[in-house]
């Protein structure tokens, strides 16, 4: 399998790049997969060509072809002005629309202060979701304070153990045509957010399956007669 690392640290050493350095070696105790790690700072005039051109120099071609061959993805920005930084943006803008549905993907970044720790869930989270990636339930922030705390250890560790979870799933599983694909886990589901690529999970007991709503459906049920 192929672990693809995504970091947007500016400087070198980056607290964003440890941050990603740790988050990878937390999934590698749990599975096996060759890692690959994408400096965005490298690509920052690559990026910018091809967002004035529509045509990625050869370098950025080769890492938006390697995160959408990914078995996993780990994806890690530092936080400006309350959110992921624009060379962050700008990369997943020039990624196919296509290219992380239904993949596996870890969220981290980092920050000065603890006050942005929710950046995970109000900015890099519904940026996967529009992506239809499957953002894994545990993102982890990293403020300035965190480093050398057991608090951010135990975070890692579980962040780690859930990716690793959803890419050996992933990998096992084969869809009718062939391709592999990811269903739900009656363990995480409830963890996840409550809906799934085509609609809404409605229901995670095992004996029962999963229940997927189309959304159109769910609409209809809302409406007010």
């Amino acid at each position: 399998m192929k672990l693809i690392v995504v970091s947007a640290g500016l400087s070198s050493p980056s607290s964003t790049r440890l941050l990603a350095d740790r988050l990878t070696a937390a999934t590698l105790s749990h599975v096996d997969a060759a890692p690959e790690v994408i400096e965005l700072r490298d690509l920052a005039t690559e990026i910018a060509q091809h967002l004035v051109t529509g045509f990625p120099p050869a370098r950025l071609a080769a890492a938006l072809d390697a995160v959408a061959a990914a078995d996993g993805l780990i994806a890690v920005t530092p936080t400006f002005a309350a959110s992921y930084s624009g060379l962050f943006k700008s990369f997943f803008d020039v990624l196919d629309k296509d290219a992380l549905t239904g993949k596996p993907v870890l969220l981290g970044a980092t920050g000065g202060t603890p006050r942005h720790s929710l950046v995970t869930e109000h900015a890099l989270r519904p940026l996967f979701t529009y992506l239809r990636a499957l953002a894994v339930p545990t993102a982890v922030y990293a403020a300035s304070e965190d480093w050398g705390e057991e608090g951010l250890a135990q975070r890692i560790a579980r962040a780690g153990g859930e990716l690793a979870h959803f890419m050996t799933a992933a990998a096992e599983q084969v869809t009718p045509g062939g391709a592999r694909g990811l269903a739900p886990d009656v363990d995480t589901a409830s963890a996840i957010a409550p809906r799934s690529l085509r609609g809404a999970i409605t229901s995670v007991d095992p004996a029962d399956g999963f229940e997927v709503v189309p959304f159109a459906q769910r609409l209809a049920a809302l409406r007010v007669e």
